[in-house]
């Protein structure tokens, strides 16, 4: 009998008390998941926000080919002033082909051309560029006109460095090619200084010019 009772306890005491005991809570199955999106997205959010990315592919491809047809007016011309003059009417071109085809690029994206990273990369390519137009008067008054195309593209190739470095990481390569070409410029044959101009602002503008617009969204 004893034993009996004992059972019938047991049935009605203990096993109530192990239906209430608590289960283990168990952690989203895609919690982890949804927090790893979220660091992604604000991670590539940042970058987008520090870096500039309307660096016109087809715009530079535009300035080679202009500086292609520069190149071949500048070699026909009989004096050093319409040469340089040659060049420096390329120069304006290039420069507002560069500004519009930004602004175009800019405005495709939905993103203002005027943001923090393009003030960091027009105020970081500014100087050398003023540096070379400095440079260029000083050259020409000392009859030095065999050194304006290497310290062109020295000075150009710095100034792509320095605010390539706030941009999409292929524009830094392309500003290193240009110093390595105008280095070489400077210390080759006087007579090929129309060339390397060549070179430089034409073929290194069309081939980094493709690359950009092919990876980069034109």
């Amino acid at each position: 009998m004893t034993k009996y009772l004992t059972k019938v306890c047991a049935l009605f005491i203990i096993q109530p008390m192990r239906l209430v005991q608590p289960a283990p809570e168990k952690q989203p199955a895609a919690l982890h998941d949804r927090a790893m999106d979220n660091l992604r997205f604000i991670r590539e959010t940042m970058e987008r926000a520090s870096t500039f990315t309307a660096v016109p592919g087809w715009g530079q491809l535009a300035i080679g080919i202009t500086a292609l047809v520069a190149s071949y007016i500048a070699a026909l011309q009989s004096s050093n002033v319409a040469w340089l003059g040659s060049w420096i009417a390329e120069g304006i071109i290039a420069l507002l082909i560069a500004g519009w085809s930004m602004d175009r690029k800019a405005r495709a994206a939905g993103t203002p051309l005027l943001s923090g990273p393009g003030w960091k990369v027009g105020f970081s390519l500014s100087p050398p560029l003023f540096v070379g137009a400095v440079l260029t008067v000083i050259l020409y008054r000392a009859g030095l006109m065999n050194a304006i195309p290497g310290t062109w593209l020295l000075l150009y190739g710095t100034g792509v460095v320095t605010g390539g470095m706030y941009s999409v990481r292929i524009v830094p390569v392309m500003g290193l090619c240009f110093m390595l070409l105008g280095a070489i410029s400077l210390f080759s044959h006087a007579g090929w200084g129309n060339w390397f101009m060549a070179a430089g602002f034409g073929g290194l503008h069309i081939i980094f010019g493709i690359i950009i617009a092919r990876k980069h969204g034109g």
